[in-house]
């Protein structure tokens, strides 16, 4: 199943996009977020028929999620894009956190921060939590515990996360409108194997990043398994599985300017397109 939400900020209405037509989840949910994935809302869904179709022509995708309760992000968890940071591999997950009010939809602005002048983008598998997650016996367990899969924007100013941040990296990471997500949701029976996704990015046209999810360090299954050993992990919660090599850090491109455009794409999971603005 795809799921999306669609319209203004804060009035999203949820969407069950099907073989081409638009269904509207409003008998079955008000909304795509924590109480429904804690209610079997998935299931809910998928059993649900005669949903009336709806034309959304014209209207705004939101993120696929409402707000979560916790945005858990992965750091330097593909060995190049460690390596162009200039760190080596990491030997256990690098974890920090994004604060939830950053969460935007896939064709929203992005606001460039006032002082900022690092601005940079990163595409990455979005994981969404569909069961409590709590000391798990394995990495085998693990993706029972997931609700689906998105196309997300790990955006990150720099210099708040490297020279400003006191020894985290939270600084740059939880700026205003820096977690496009969208536009689907995508639920693990649409998704082979999340260890074979290809991740693209662009800016004004231009390739940045191209590679695939085959070349993390810490695969999904275990980076679910291994966080639930140190948090609980609750029903729709998001985690940031890390970016591939290609970003402005690396010295090889330029950072984000007001009136940029950044599109990012994951394989089966859809495709963004940000317009940079000044905040």
């Amino acid at each position: 199943m795809r799921l999306m939400r669609v319209g203004p900020v804060g009035a999203e209405r949820p969407v069950l996009w099907a073989e081409g037509r638009h269904l509207d989840l409003t008998p079955v949910t008000d909304d795509i977020g924590p109480a429904f994935f804690a209610a079997d809302g998935l299931r809910r869904v998928a059993e649900a028929t005669d949903l009336p179709e709806i034309d959304i022509t014209g209207q705004r995708i939101g993120s696929p999620i409402a707000r979560p309760g916790v945005i858990l992000c992965v750091g330097q968890n593909y060995a190049a894009h460690a390596a162009e940071s200039g760190a080596p591999p990491p030997v256990t997950p690098i974890v920090f956190y994004k604060a939830p009010n950053t969460v935007v939809g896939p064709y929203d602005d992005v606001l460039i921060p006032r002082g900022s002048v690092k601005t940079d983008w990163e595409v990455e598998l979005g994981v969404v939590i569909g069961r409590r997650a709590r000391y798990l016996s394995s990495p085998a367990d693990a993706l029972a515990h997931v609700a689906g899969f998105v196309c997300a924007n790990d955006v990150s100013e720099r210099d708040f996360q490297l020279d400003h941040s006191g020894g985290q990296w939270s600084k740059g990471k939880s700026c205003e409108t820096f977690q496009p997500l969208g536009p689907w949701l995508v639920t693990p029976d649409e998704v082979a194997d999340p260890q074979a996704l290809g991740l693209r990015s662009w800016v004004n046209g231009e390739p940045r990043q191209d590679w695939t999810t085959a070349d993390m360090v810490f695969e999904v299954a275990h980076l679910v398994w291994h966080l639930s050993q140190y948090t609980v992990l609750e029903p729709g919660d998001l985690l940031n599985t890390g970016t591939p090599p290609g970003v402005a850090l690396s010295g090889r491109f330029p950072y984000l300017r007001p009136g940029d455009v950044m599109e990012v794409e994951v394989d089966g999971l859809g495709r963004q397109r940000s317009t940079l603005r000044s905040a």
